[in-house]
């Protein structure tokens, strides 16, 4: 069965075979929190185009992503940069018209990947009613003003988003994709439901035996699970719960050079193109100014039949 064939591969290899030039990405969905950047940042490398991002807080993925070209549309509640605000990139591109933007909430953003998980085209409810941002949607065809047959109150019916794929980070996961999170999850479960692919990219590679000890952990359907890929500090400079901190002067830093265009591509070339292989990206970090202090261990849950 294909749900017992091991999907672990190289990061360069899982992005060149399932994100495409054309498709619908998803990422960014546990909010600030384990955001997939070196999943970004071969995306970048491998110089994909066209792409229609999604997620809720970007946090810098979407902006990075913005400005090395790789995008034409985006679908999100907020772009930017969360230490800082503004992200250069998003708005240059903005102002110049060079990508579509569909402006969601975060809850209305969340009901429509809902939507696509519970496999319905589309969604009732009553968030957005009377405001601008449901007359934009309006206008590109993502939702409408709708009266409920029952109580005849006055809602929005928000069409279901099923992106292409879905590129999470994860603390752990096994071979076959099984794959286990915890800390803040934002909206993590409903966009791999909604997915048709999931590329995981994770700290630690564990046997399948290690993740059926904690079955609820586990954040997405294994069998949508395409790629399995171990990537130390794969979400650097987000955090991840119980690994590493967000790394503050990353951001810091990102904010100050991509303020102009020319910044920009001086950053990419020392963080992205210029970076030979996951272990020069790592001597580059400054682990000792994000290492977790102080350690918190949960109990382990007890199962039984």
């Amino acid at each position: 069965m294909e749900i017992m064939t091991s999907k672990i591969m190289g990061l360069d290899e899982a992005i060149a075979r399932y994100v495409v030039d054309g498709s619908s990405v998803a990422l960014g969905l546990a909010l600030e929190h384990a955001i997939p950047f070196a999943a970004c940042h071969e995306i970048i490398r491998q110089g994909k185009r066209r792409l229609t991002l999604i997620g809720p807080i970007s946090d810098i993925a979407f902006d990075q992503l913005i400005g090395a070209g790789c995008v034409s549309r985006v679908i999100a509640a907020w772009v930017g940069n969360v230490s800082h605000g503004i992200g250069h990139n998003f708005s240059r591109a903005v102002e110049e018209g060079r990508i579509e933007v569909c402006d969601y909430s975060n809850l209305s953003l969340a009901s429509a990947l809902l939507a696509g998980a519970l496999g319905i085209p589309c969604i009732p409810t009553q968030t957005l009613t009377g405001s601008d941002m449901l007359k934009t949607l309006k206008a590109k065809g993502l939702a409408k003003a709708w009266r409920c047959p029952f109580t005849g109150k006055r809602l929005t019916l928000l069409r279901a988003i099923t992106p292409d794929v879905a590129i999470i980070h994860t603390q752990r996961c096994d071979e076959l994709g099984y794959a286990q999170m915890w800390g803040n999850l934002g909206i993590v479960r409903e966009a791999c439901q909604a997915t048709r692919r999931i590329i995981v990219t994770t700290e630690e590679l564990v046997s399948h035996d290690f993740t059926t000890r904690d079955p609820n952990s586990v954040v997405c359907p294994a069998h949508k699970v395409v790629a399995v890929v171990e990537v130390r500090l794969g979400a650097h400079p987000s955090p991840l719960t119980g690994y590493y901190n967000r790394d503050n002067k990353h951001f810091t830093e990102y904010f100050t050079r991509s303020r102009t265009r020319e910044g920009f591509e001086e950053w990419l070339r020392d963080w992205v193109y210029g970076v030979g292989s996951r272990e020069e990206y790592l001597r580059r970090v400054d682990f000792d100014s994000i290492r977790v202090g102080n350690v918190v261990s949960s109990p382990v849950r007890a199962y039984g039949y």
